[in-house]
């Protein structure tokens, strides 16, 4: 189960994931973001309550940034130590901005 609070201020976005971001989940994380982005210049992610990750939740991070790359930029805060190892493993600890 994944819980996603959208929080828009101008043209940033914060989303806060809780839950699981997997293959059952990522499909609407990815819905959400595709109509949210719009006109946003500033994508951050909040994965302080973020329990787990999986390779399509890391797929759609990935779209995320090249979709913010063209119009702005990304970054993800609050990791806990278990999501921060999988980034480090898969090396996304490099393809993305991440923030303490």
């Amino acid at each position: 189960m994944l819980e996603i609070r959208k929080k828009q201020d101008g043209d940033t976005l914060n989303v806060a994931l809780i839950g699981r971001l997997d293959t059952v989940t990522s499909p609407q994380l990815e819905g959400e973001l595709r109509v949210a982005v719009n006109d946003v210049k500033t994508l951050i992610f909040d994965l302080a309550d973020l329990e787990y990750v999986s390779s399509a939740g890391l797929r759609v991070f990935l779209s995320a940034q090249k979709v913010m790359n063209r119009q702005g930029e990304m970054k993800v805060r609050h990791i806990r130590p278990g999501i921060m190892e999988i980034l480090e493993v898969t090396g996304f600890i490099d393809l993305l901005d991440i923030e303490e």
